[in-house]
């Protein structure tokens, strides 16, 4: 199948050709021709399968027909969940609508209001925004509604787990009965569903991998490490491997910035992205990152949501997340686009219950490797692969299941790359 065959227009299309592709991917064949119907739509996809372009190219082949949006009015809005997915989402519109004849815009916070209101005053065919500031304008009489054909929200379930179910509710309300709705969600959890039960009708699902499945082309394992030694031992890491580029997770923003300078204290360039910094900075360090100026990007979850690195080839978990949904979504950072990828975390022995909830809600056991000269005092407990439902983040958590088969040894010793050293001195985490 070819993009050609998806009813696409001719300036569409030669956009398409002008980034070097023909093929569209599983999740764009499926969700364009119905987005071109005019059919709500729930999908199911995670990142790296091309969702963006599901639903951008679809909906400016919609829009490209019709008249143009009138001062401070909107024919169809994108809603993300955080600023780098927004200037994605804005980026995508852009390339792809850069033959026709229609007007984008992109508004987030963080930045100044003034300018982004100068923009909706000729009026924006497209429309992407975060929901604190498009509220923002429309209070400030900056957008109006009246004129909505489409509405997407994408990230859908990060949008949930960052609290902005009641924004979302507010913004609803606003827009006309009549309109079209795309939801987006990496999966389609009973929160989800909840929530498209008041937006979506008779909505077609789309699902292109198995529930919170993981990333086939991803090599996953995990090292077992004491906490004060994870700085020490990623630093070897990098160094013994040549690693020219690594998005690295933390779970606070203190550690983020911890880590980084630990970092660049062992002479390795790296930069720090989460939501205490500003935009300015968070856009400077991801374009560094890119170029290479900077191997190391440490990210928390809600600001590496909807990054769109192209072949990035690895991925350390530094810290393992409080969610193990988070797990997912962070590993898909690599292994995209067809490309293999690398996924390594650090883990202590503290660590053990988010440990077992990732491998039970993965259905696979992590393979283990220990790296000589950091064998940890605190051993990591065994894994045993338990089939139990999740605990409702609600509920009290479950204890780790100590019964049943599946078990999984502490894995050979690695050699080649990762060498005996004689340890440094080391910083506590």
């Amino acid at each position: 199948m070819r993009f050609s065959s998806l009813g696409l227009s001719a300036p569409i299309l030669r956009a398409i050709a002008e980034q070097g592709y023909e093929t569209p991917t599983p999740i764009q064949a499926k969700a364009i021709p119905l987005v071109i119907n005019g059919q709500d739509v729930m999908a199911a996809a995670q990142t790296g399968t091309g969702k963006t372009a599901g639903f951008t190219l679809p909906i400016l082949e919609r829009l490209s027909t019709g008249g143009r949006a009138q001062a401070n009015h909107v024919r169809a809005l994108v809603l993300t969940p955080t600023r780098e997915l927004a200037a994605q989402v804005s980026e995508s519109v852009a390339t792809y609508g850069k033959h026709l004849p229609l007007r984008s815009a992109v508004v987030f916070g963080g930045v100044k209001i003034n300018p982004q209101m100068m923009q909706l005053r000729r009026g924006v065919d497209i429309l992407v925004a975060t929901p604190g500031r498009l509220l923002d304008l429309y209070q400030q009489n900056a957008v109006k509604f009246s004129q909505l054909e489409v509405l997407v929200l994408d990230e859908a379930d990060r949008m949930l787990d960052m609290g902005f179910i009641h924004d979302i509710r507010k913004i609803l309300a606003l827009l006309p009965a009549r309109r079209q709705n795309l939801l987006f969600s990496a999966t389609f959890s009973d929160d989800i569903r909840k929530l498209a039960k008041g937006l979506v009708n008779n909505p077609v699902e789309i699902s292109v991998s198995p529930p919170n499945s993981t990333v086939q082309k991803v090599r996953q394992w995990i090292c077992p490490v004491d906490k004060k030694q994870k700085p020490a031992l990623l630093t070897q890491m990098i160094n013994d491997n040549d690693w020219q580029q690594v998005l690295v997770f933390t779970r606070t923003k203190h550690g983020a910035n911890k880590l980084t300078r630990y970092l660049e204290a062992e002479g390795i360039r790296a930069a720090a992205i989460h939501g205490n910094k500003s935009q300015g900075a968070r856009t400077r360090a991801l374009a560094d990152f890119k170029m290479g100026t900077i191997r190391i990007l440490v990210a928390t979850d809600i600001a590496a949501r909807g990054l769109d690195i192209n072949q990035l080839p690895q991925v350390v978990n530094f810290d393992l997340p409080n969610v193990p949904e988070d797990y997912v979504h962070r590993i898909g950072r690599t292994g995209r686009a067809g490309s293999n990828g690398d996924a390594v975390s650090l883990v202590s022995a503290d660590e053990f219950k988010q440990l077992s909830d990732i491998e039970r809600l993965i259905k696979q056991l992590l393979t283990r490797q220990l790296m000589d000269g950091f064998e940890p005092v605190h051993s990591l407990p065994e894994s045993y692969l338990n089939t139990r439902p999740l605990a409702s983040k609600k509920s009290k958590p479950k204890q780790p299941n100590t019964t049943g088969s599946g078990r999984s040894t502490e894995g050979r010793r690695t050699t080649g790359h990762f060498k005996p050293t004689a340890r440094k001195p080391h910083r506590s985490q």
